[in-house]
């Protein structure tokens, strides 16, 4: 019997050494922020085995291979335009020209990290309920005569989906061009054969950067979270909008869906569509299907009494520079009178929690608002421990309580926002490829605002206080899960 339990002894002492050994290499063998680090160390150590398992969906870095697809596509057409637009703003930011425009600094920056165009003249349209997007929008792609090029994340197999699936047959069965890129694992459950007959009809369907299958590719991190609809060169759409029946209130899990997308029609469609084509292009690299006469998806727009600045900006793991990130941190910094934001996810990292609580301790009226409900329930604890964190700070805190808040917006001072895919957290900062449209108008400003105003009403204020009377138990998650918060 002693010699039994020694053995077994011996044995749990070799696995303990071994799964040190080997979480020491794995997290140390590939570049990562240090918060990211110590969260992987911890589960790596205190959960043997299992942690390994969590570390191959979620800790695993996306090849070299595919990482220079995506850093090596070309910047297609707006190149040359984008090098005038910087010597004209080098020039606009000389000292006697700095004051004559309040963002001039903010678009300077995205043209310095993202190569970001900015295109003056834009008509753009608001819409916060999924009925009446989808609606607009498939008039739009009915519409469309020569191109039809969609990017999305989610694009479920259901009722919406088929009637995209099926408006896209349709159109590719006429002769227009129609491409679709979407993410396999945000679009689980869609097999490739869910396009087989928009293929077969002219069309073409691709998982981003050509991902095989979630059994053999099954990283949740690194995903295309992007959402881009271009129609004819002339039509855009981005925002946070999924392909879903969710996404209209159908599934009564979440009920109603509230989240924003913008419809675009000027020079900001160039950029929505040079992002499909990079995308495209670095998932199709070496196949027929890639794009390389490209002029023709770049038609002259004409657009009469637009006058709507917008930049189209785009981040993600192949640039470790956050560029979104930095833009939030750029808007939530200039501003002097009001940040309001929502988001699904409120996982700040230091610098963005610093930001946000140097304004509220300034006197600037902060205001977040974040889901009554979660549909991931680590990511909502934690969402839900940093909201308890900026209430202590002096920043207002809402719970949206008519379904489900999904919008990723941010406005400040009336002046300027945000509108995109990208939440505010470390999911959007570091590890997902996304896609965001800054605006520098007051009156579209105004209406975002306006929205959030009526969102109010459908919102509970949580106050400091009200988070003191949560449960142990609760709280005791909210802090666990905060842990976590690097890799969520």
């Amino acid at each position: 019997m002693d010699l039994t339990w020694n053995i077994i002894r011996i044995l749990i002492i070799a696995i303990v050494l071994i799964n040190e050994i080997a979480a020491l290499i794995t997290v140390f063998r590939e570049k990562r922020d240090i918060a990211a680090t110590w969260a992987w160390l911890l589960v790596l150590t205190l959960i043997p085995v299992l942690g390994f398992v969590a570390y191959a969906f979620l800790g695993r870095k996306p090849t070299r291979q595919r990482m220079e697809r995506i850093q090596t596509a070309t910047q297609l057409e707006l190149s040359e335009a984008i090098e005038e637009q910087k010597k004209q703003f080098a020039n606009m930011m000389k000292p006697k020209k700095a004051t004559k425009m309040t963002y001039w600094r903010t678009v300077q920056l995205f043209q310095n990290l993202d190569d970001a165009f900015f295109s003056r003249h834009n008509h753009v349209e608001i819409f916060d309920d999924g009925n009446q997007l989808f609606e607009k929008m498939f008039q739009d792609i009915e519409m469309a005569k020569k191109t039809i090029n969609i990017e999305f994340y989610t694009i479920y197999n259901d009722q919406i989906g088929n009637q995209l699936r099926t408006l896209l047959e349709q159109k590719a069965a006429e002769g227009v061009e129609v491409r679709v890129l979407y993410d396999s694992w945000g679009s689980r459950g869609v097999q490739p054969s869910f396009y087989n007959q928009l293929r077969a009809n002219g069309g073409a369907a691709a998982q981003f950067l050509m991902t095989r299958s979630n059994w053999f590719d099954f990283r949740i991190n690194y995903r295309d979270h992007r959402k881009i609809v271009t129609i004819d060169g002339k039509i855009g759409y981005v925002g946070g909008f999924n392909v879903g029946d969710q996404y209209l209130g159908r599934v009564a899990k979440f009920g109603y869906w509230r989240d924003t997308h913008l419809r675009l029609i000027g020079g900001s469609v160039y950029s929505l569509q040079q992002r499909f084509i990079r995308d495209w292009n670095a998932t199709m690299q070496g196949t027929p299907n890639q794009i390389l006469h490209y002029r023709r998806f770049f038609p002259p727009i004409k657009v009469t009494n637009a006058t709507t600045p917008v930049q189209i900006v785009s981040s993600g793991p192949d640039n470790q520079l956050e560029t979104i990130k930095l833009g939030y941190l750029r808007l939530i910094n200039a501003a002097q009178d009001h940040i309001w934001i929502q988001t699904p996810y409120l996982i700040p990292d230091d610098s963005m929690i610093d930001a946000l609580k140097v304004a509220a301790h300034s006197g600037i009226d902060v205001r977040i608002m974040i889901p009554c409900k979660p549909d991931h329930p680590f990511v909502y604890r934690a969402t839900q421990y940093y909201a308890r964190m900026l209430a202590n700070e002096g920043v207002t805190i809402y719970y949206y309580e008519n379904g489900f808040m999904h919008a990723k917006t941010v406005m400040i001072d009336g002046k300027m926002a945000s509108v995109g895919s990208a939440n505010l957290d470390y999911r959007s900062f570091k590890l997902n490829f996304e896609i965001n449209s800054f605006i520098y108008d007051p009156q579209i400003t105004d209406r975002l605002e306006q929205i959030f105003m009526n969102d109010i009403r459908h919102s509970k204020v949580v106050t400091p206080e009200m988070f003191t009377q949560q449960s142990l138990w609760l709280r005791f998650k909210q802090t666990a899960s905060r842990l976590l918060s690097p890799i969520l």
